[in-house]
């Protein structure tokens, strides 16, 4: 038994070496990569606390390059939406105020939008109430991107533009507070106008943060816009250009981003919106650098807009006046915070039978909504925010189903990273500006 029989292989006198089979080893070990050639399957996430801590990505990875990303969600389901399903339409406001809780404003106002399409009352909303409406998102407008600004700093190694972001954020979640009494989750917004007036000073203190905020976006762009780690992280990483935004549904700042100027609030407006002035910033390039100059501007925007609502804002009812809609706008809070005025439970108890009646009906029951489907949209921090709403004519939603930004923008993540490193999957991520709660409702 010779060597040659076993040897896998052999030198020749050249000293070039051959498998067995004749194969050049020098040509095998030239196309292959050893490294390169390796890929692992690595999860990045879920794990929370963080930003978007209950997002999964499954991600393949060759080297630092990402040749597959799968988003996997789900990991902050509630079932906000079933369970619409057994509460009455007044005290649905109550749960969706809960899905994207940093826009809590936009999903009341879409809700409360498609429950009186359904009932037929668009028009009889009071024009105070509208324009609290208006001055309301804007203002919630502002705060989400300003958690955006903050986290997607830190996400990216900007510390400092993180207290910066919640800084202002604080300023308006006091305005909320004075306001609604919450600073979030508020069930303001509810079918018929607004829970409540806005106070005198709640409106000296939107004029204060109108008057410091400009100087507050400057401090930004000196901090982020001129760093060159932050140009470096941001210009041309994580690209999608309007034709890749439109075929998977990507609405919001990052359309806008990729050029194309499409806000609801111009091409299908709703409360009034027609009758405001505001641009709509766009920016040619698709990438995370145009997102963040986009939300920038949109934030000027937003603040020309609350300004208007100001200005705007006229003495009358902020409930439509059909009593049997109405309630619980109609009640009035006790000196202490808490529970109904003596005035109102004397009115409702020994004065006015059909306010009694009223009351007590809507408390046990609810309003009826005649049967139908509408669909409202409308422009929300993150994008069209939908509400298909479904009706049996009964006092309970038959189905409530919304089209969620933050889940449909998700679909970019895979076009954005793959191809990419694993570091700009981050940043992209990011830019998308995904809410679970909403995602997951």
């Amino acid at each position: 038994m010779t060597t040659s029989n076993y040897a896998s292989e052999r030198e020749t006198d050249e000293g070039r070496v051959f498998t067995v089979t004749g194969g050049d080893w020098d040509t095998i070990v030239a196309g292959t990569d050893p490294i390169n050639d390796e890929r692992i399957v690595v999860n990045m996430g879920p794990q929370h606390p963080s930003t978007h801590g209950v997002l999964r990505l499954i991600l393949e990875l060759e080297g630092e390059t990402v040749r597959e990303a799968r988003s996997v969600v789900g990991y902050l389901h509630t079932g906000i939406e079933k369970n619409l399903e057994y509460r009455n339409w007044v005290q649905g406001s109550t749960f969706v105020t809960r899905m994207d809780y940093l826009a809590p404003i936009f999903n009341e106002t879409a809700y409360a939008l498609a429950v009186e399409k359904l009932l037929g009352i668009t028009d009889d909303i009071t024009e105070r109430a509208t324009t609290i409406r208006v001055l309301m998102m804007e203002l919630n407008r502002i705060s989400s991107h300003l958690v955006w600004l903050a986290t997607t700093g830190m996400e990216l190694g900007a510390i400092s533009i993180m207290l910066y972001g919640f800084r202002e954020r604080e300023y308006i979640l006091d305005i909320f507070e004075t306001i609604t009494g919450l600073r979030m989750n508020h069930a303001y917004v509810r079918p018929g106008g607004v829970a409540q007036d806005v106070p005198d000073d709640a409106i000296v203190k939107i004029r204060e943060f109108l008057k410091m905020m400009p100087k507050k976006l400057k401090e930004y762009e000196d901090l982020l816009s001129g760093q060159p780690i932050w140009t470096e992280r941001t210009k041309n990483v994580a690209v999608l250009d309007v034709t890749g935004c439109v075929a998977l549904g990507i609405t919001g700042p990052v359309l806008r981003s990729a050029g194309l100027a499409w806000d609801l609030r111009k091409t299908m407006p709703y409360c009034g919106y027609e009758t405001y002035e505001f641009d709509v910033p766009t920016h040619p390039d698709g990438d995370v650098w145009g997102r963040y100059q986009v939300r920038l501007a949109e934030i000027r925007e937003s603040m020309k807009l609350v300004e208007q609502a100001l200005d705007r804002l006229r003495p009358g009812p902020v409930m439509v006046a059909d009593r049997k809609i109405a309630w619980p706008a109609q009640l009035a809070i006790g000196v202490d915070g808490m529970g109904n005025s003596l005035e109102h439970v004397a009115k409702i108890m020994g004065q006015s039978m059909e306010s009694l009646i009223h009351h007590f009906k809507l408390v046990t029951e609810g309003f009826r909504v005649p049967p139908g489907q509408v669909y409202v949209a409308i422009e929300a921090p993150r994008g069209e925010l939908g509400v298909h709403a479904v009706s049996d004519g009964g006092t309970r939603p038959y189905r409530v189903h919304y089209r969620e930004p933050s889940f449909v923008n998700l679909q970019a993540l895979p076009a954005m990273a793959e191809g990419g490193l694993i570091a700009d999957v981050i940043a992209g991520g990011a830019s998308l500006d995904p809410v679970m709660g909403g995602c997951d409702r």
